[in-house]
């Protein structure tokens, strides 16, 4: 089965209506006839703000935002992953959820970001909650995918464990910060997690001037089917990442480098 998957390397508006962003890149993505377009980490957040702003701009799963971009799914005819703050009560932290749309605009599925980002200065764990359950598959007409974000790209596990409950294609929205060896470090862990779990991987990156960009979309074998502009050389609040998914790829390159069958779980006991 083949389908395709489209990346919505976004920054955040200047005049701030995430909206009309959506809506713009849903247009374009059902012109390019793409199936599934993921848009990147905070999306509904613009860049980096204080815990008291995050759990201001956090809302309920239902809340606006969300029925807004689940409409523009509606009317555009996609499936979409899509970033947003989910309120977790009054006096608490947000969780930085990715929410699972179809092309009807039900919500399908949803997922917490598990790994917060304290690292290089920056302390995620101030700001937001971390959930505490991996992804469920998200069974599709065109195929069954995971979703992890950003951070939890440097945990192997977590793509191991989406691959071992049948997805066939892995989603990070992301946010992923510039800085020594960042870009490199991107590039490299998606083609790693593609390469050892013998299935798709899709990181798509904020373009906000703190990011590295360079959004793409990764074979089974390691190549690179997609892949958009660094962050400081779009132009464009917009760039859309496309590329055409042909699931029989994850089939042949399990079975020419059967990994699967050949791992020693009774051995990985022990392992914490």
């Amino acid at each position: 089965m083949s389908f395709r998957l489209g990346l919505a390397q976004t920054s955040f508006p200047q005049d701030g209506n995430v909206t009309d962003l959506v809506e713009t890149c849903a247009a374009q993505a059902e012109a390019a006839g793409v199936q599934l377009l993921v848009f990147p980490e905070n999306l509904m957040a613009p860049q980096i703000m204080a815990a008291h702003k995050l759990m201001e701009l956090a809302e309920p799963l239902g809340g606006p935002f969300a029925q807004t971009v689940c409409a523009s799914a509606r009317r555009h005819g996609l499936w979409m992953v899509f970033t947003m703050m989910v309120r977790s009560s009054e006096d608490e932290l947000p969780y930085n959820t990715a929410v699972v749309v179809d092309d009807s605009g039900a919500i399908q599925g949803t997922y917490r970001k598990c790994h917060l980002y304290d690292a290089h200065g920056i302390r995620e764990s101030d700001q937001m909650r971390a959930g505490d359950t991996l992804c469920s598959p998200i069974v599709a007409p065109f195929g069954t995918f995971g979703v992890a974000i950003c951070y939890d790209l440097r945990f192997p596990e977590v793509a191991r464990v989406l691959a071992l409950n049948g997805c066939e294609l892995i989603v990070y929205p992301s946010a992923w910060h510039r800085g020594p060896h960042k870009g490199e470090h991107w590039q490299t862990l998606l083609a790693a997690r593609a390469i050892e779990n013998e299935c798709f991987v899709a990181g798509v990156c904020h373009a906000g001037r703190r990011y590295v960009g360079e959004s793409q979309i990764i074979g089974p074998l390691g190549t690179v089917l997609a892949k958009g502009p660094k962050a400081s050389e779009q132009h464009d609040s917009v760039a859309l990442v496309v590329a055409d998914i042909n699931l029989a790829e994850v089939e042949a390159a399990r079975d020419a480098m059967p990994v699967f069958e050949h791992r020693r779980k009774e051995t990985y006991h022990s392992l914490c």
